[in-house]
């Protein structure tokens, strides 16, 4: 499986950016995609997951403020971030795992996820 992150940038706090993630290899509608985010030196945070039957999942940090949806013609999910902080500031991954339970193991098992997109760098000035 393949993942490429796209739509990283600088941003004021307040804003909004939507990053994409093209995926490709798989058989897109049996798999979940997660996001996370990770800053070096820290550990590696979820932050959002969508199962292959839709089920939608977000971490207590981002809920409210993250939107996760899939385009299934394009094979690519998108995470629209908005009313962005300058906490939101790290580099974003998304991973894919087979199976309509993804969502229910990604916040405590990244461990499971073997392929990842190589980031997405957000910058949220203050």
């Amino acid at each position: 499986v393949q993942l490429v992150e796209s739509g990283g940038g600088l941003v004021q706090a307040g804003g909004s950016l939507r990053l994409s993630c093209a995926v490709s290899g798989i058989r897109f509608d049996d798999y979940g995609i997660a996001w996370y985010r990770q800053t070096p030196g820290k550990e590696r945070e979820a932050v959002s997951c969508i199962n292959s039957d839709g089920e939608i999942h977000y971490s207590d940090t981002v809920r409210g403020r993250f939107t996760i949806y899939s385009d299934k013609a394009k094979n690519t999910v998108y995470m629209l971030m908005s009313s962005l902080k300058h906490e939101d500031t790290t580099v974003y991954f998304c991973t894919a795992n087979v199976g309509n339970d993804v969502c229910q193991y990604y916040e405590t098992e990244s461990y499971r996820f073997t392929s990842w997109g190589q980031g997405a760098q957000v910058t949220v000035s203050s």
